[in-house]
């Protein structure tokens, strides 16, 4: 990455709402899931496993961040899903199971889009 490009990106962080943020990491973690399921692929392990386990820290965060008093039956669902995704890039990390990795990303890609277009909709500009 350019200093110029390095520099915007920490403004955006800096900057952002809680909302942009929140999908920030909802997109750092697919990155990360599927640049480590590609460089399994292509026999590079370690990166591989790097990247799917900063996938899994990303997840782990937004975990975190769920609100149970505001919504118990949806932080109780989402909270399955995260931790099967986890559970997912984990044996994927250890076992180099590509499709582990591909599991994980299919269960959690269409939680990113969906806050995404939330966020979306409340009028807040997405990053890309």
């Amino acid at each position: 990455m350019n200093p110029a490009l390095n520099r915007y990106t920490q403004s955006q962080r800096t900057t952002a709402s809680p909302e942009r943020l929140m999908v920030l990491l909802f997109q750092a973690a697919l990155k990360n899931i599927r640049t480590g399921a590609s460089e399994l692929t292509q026999g590079r392990h370690c990166e591989g496993r790097r990247a799917l386990l900063k996938a899994c820290d990303i997840v782990v965060e937004l975990m975190a961040t769920l609100d149970r008093p505001k919504a118990p039956e949806l932080c109780d669902q989402l909270g399955d899903l995260y931790r099967f995704v986890c559970s997912r890039l984990h044996q994927a990390a250890l076992s180099r199971d590509v499709r582990a990795a591909q599991e994980a990303e299919r269960a959690f890609a269409p939680i990113a889009s969906a806050f995404e277009q939330a966020v979306a909709s409340l009028g807040q500009k997405v990053p890309r």
